[in-house]
């Protein structure tokens, strides 16, 4: 019996289009990966989210406005919004912020080299520690959001400082890396103290103390959501045992700035998602969680300011008679 194979041969064209095709391909995923990276105008275009901003007159001020003439008594409704101080990324790998252009703020320094969770993918071992870089970085949109306000009536300026950053966890290692001194605190030694979320309501995410970058967390966008929780809670008070620019906004005559961020409070804060995708709402955490494939994540910080537009030169008072406090 006479068998015969035979053989299928691709030829030099056929290989030239193949590689042709896979080249394409991968061209193609790679400025996919671009198209998602989070960018300044990407961040700026999110601030016109009106369920986040949550403008409402809330009040009215008294104002004694004095002429040669004599002096006679203004008044103006008393606003309140909530403004976007902060982009706070949490993220792995260090000097790995997935703000692109400020990730050269926070590479890695003597102290602050390594980077990178302590799990693995056993179910068995996810009681090991996750690591979290964090970065506090003032908002960039000032302006958008102020335009975005204006067209409700007045708008209260922001007591943050565009691109300015307010705490990078590479130039605290002693505190973030460490828990110096904060893990002696009893806030971080009693149970149920500062804790994002409830034991009794099932959806506990971690506690706020010690404020560093360690956590048992088997959900990677948990961690990284209390990680930011808890740098917020020290960036936005003054004098804590941290490397940071404290964002205290004084409040004056016509003008009250938030209060210092406190976890569970959604008429303290809010969080707008803007990596690994953006988000249109606000929320406190707990809230709905999304992974990230390279552990990297970033929020928009929004706190509350209420103000009135100046009527004259002294104030006198103001009347609260919907959610002025």
């Amino acid at each position: 019996m006479k068998v015969t194979a035979t053989t299928r041969f691709r030829s030099p064209k056929s290989r030239k289009i193949g590689h042709s095709r896979a080249f394409t391909a991968a061209v193609l995923f790679v400025a996919a990966e671009q198209c998602l990276a989070l960018t300044t105008p990407a961040i700026i275009a999110s601030v016109t989210s009106l369920q986040c901003l949550e403008y409402r007159v809330v009040g009215i001020c008294f104002w004694l406005l004095c002429t040669p003439f004599g002096c006679t008594v203004k008044t103006s409704p008393k606003v309140r919004h909530f403004i976007p101080e902060l982009v706070v990324s949490s993220y792995s790998d260090t000097g790995g912020n997935p703000w692109g252009e400020m990730s050269a703020l926070s590479m890695p320094t003597p102290a602050s080299k390594g980077g990178g969770n302590l799990i693995t993918p056993s179910p068995q071992r996810n009681n090991l520690s996750r690591f979290k870089n964090v970065d506090g970085i003032g908002y960039p949109g000032s302006s958008a959001l102020t335009a975005l306000a204006h067209g409700f009536g007045y708008a209260c300026p922001t007591g943050a400082t565009p691109l300015t950053p307010y705490y990078l966890s590479t130039l605290d290692p002693l505190a973030w890396r460490q828990a110096v001194p904060e893990s002696v605190y009893p806030q971080a030694l009693i149970p149920g103290m500062r804790e994002i979320g409830s034991q009794a309501l099932g959806n506990m995410w971690g506690s706020v103390y010690p404020r560093h970058g360690f956590l048992v967390q088997p959900d990677d966008f948990k961690a990284s959501a209390v990680m930011a929780q808890r740098a917020s809670d020290f960036i936005t008070r003054a004098g804590q045992p941290h490397v940071y620019l404290p964002l205290q906004p004084m409040p004056s005559p016509g003008y009250w700035p938030p209060q210092p961020v406190m976890e569970n409070n959604i008429n303290n804060h809010r969080w707008q998602l803007l990596a690994p995708v953006i988000q249109t709402t606000c929320a406190i955490f707990p809230s709905p969680t999304i992974q990230s494939a390279d552990g990297a994540y970033a929020w928009s910080l929004w706190r509350p300011y209420r103000c009135c537009q100046r009527m004259g030169q002294t104030f006198l008072f103001s009347i609260d008679f919907d959610g002025g406090q």
